[in-house]
């Protein structure tokens, strides 16, 4: 099954996300997501280096999985000279003028997320069901 909704000005682009899937208890990923941010706030591969900047910036992707119990979500944007940047999505990445988000739900499958002590991360769990 799948979902699809239109996010626009001001809206949080992760908050948004994931309090639907929180709420539809959807157990999925992102198909798509397209449209424009005036916020960026993304987590770099280190672990610990945020980057937020304030322009406009394209979304060229988004793609990660969704839970009842919250998302992991990474994007990637271009801005205003086509260079592009990704990351692991925050929340603070604030819609421009839209943002248009397909998810699919999986069935025969339960998403969770669990602390992982190897990781330090609450880390995705997927339990088969009949």
């Amino acid at each position: 099954m799948y979902h699809s909704f239109r996010l626009t000005k001001g809206m949080d682009l992760k908050k948004e996300i994931e309090e639907y899937a929180i709420n539809n208890k959807i157990s999925g990923v992102i198909l798509s997501s397209v449209g424009c941010l005036s916020k960026l706030a993304i987590r770099l591969a280190d672990g610990e280096t945020v980057i937020e900047r304030e322009e406009p910036f394209e979304i060229v992707s988004v793609m990660g999985t969704l839970s009842k119990d919250g998302v992991h979500l990474h994007i990637s944007v271009s801005d205003s000279e086509g260079n592009t940047i990704g990351g692991h999505l925050k929340n603070g990445c604030i819609i421009n003028t839209t943002a248009e988000v397909v998810m699919l739900e999986i069935d025969n499958v339960k998403f969770s997320r669990e602390f992982d002590e190897s990781t330090g991360y609450d880390e995705l769990v997927v339990r088969k069901e009949k």
